[in-house]
């Protein structure tokens, strides 16, 4: 049997949450579901530009499963825009984290060394 599967920290909810190739019916796209999590790592990774060590932290992970989730994410990413296919942001077992705001378009923060 499985180990359950833990709910990921996020800091909020994304204001956009889907994006398509200008010019293309929605209807006729296929479509692409990223995770809440996966999106949160691309904010702390690619964004943020936090180590993975430091981004699994925020996120209440293990570093090797914020791996496995930056790579899938990455993954999906390079699919829509290699193959020109619509991204849907939504699901996934997540925990929002109001504690600390999370400066969603506010500019880059300072990298950790």
């Amino acid at each position: 049997m499985p180990r359950p599967k833990c709910r990921r920290n996020i800091c909020g909810m994304p204001d956009k949450n889907y994006f398509k190739p200008r010019g293309i019916p929605t209807v006729a796209l296929e479509e692409i579901v990223l995770n809440l999590d996966e999106f949160e790592a691309i904010r702390l990774a690619d964004y943020e530009e936090l180590y993975q060590e430091d981004a699994a932290v925020k996120m209440n992970i293990s570093r090797q499963t914020f791996g496995r989730i930056i790579e899938a994410a990455h993954k999906k990413i390079a699919d829509v825009l290699i193959n020109g296919k619509a991204l849907k942001i939504e699901g996934g077992e997540v925990a929002l984290n109001e504690k600390k705001p999370c400066g969603h378009g506010k500019g880059r923060t300072a990298k950790k060394d």
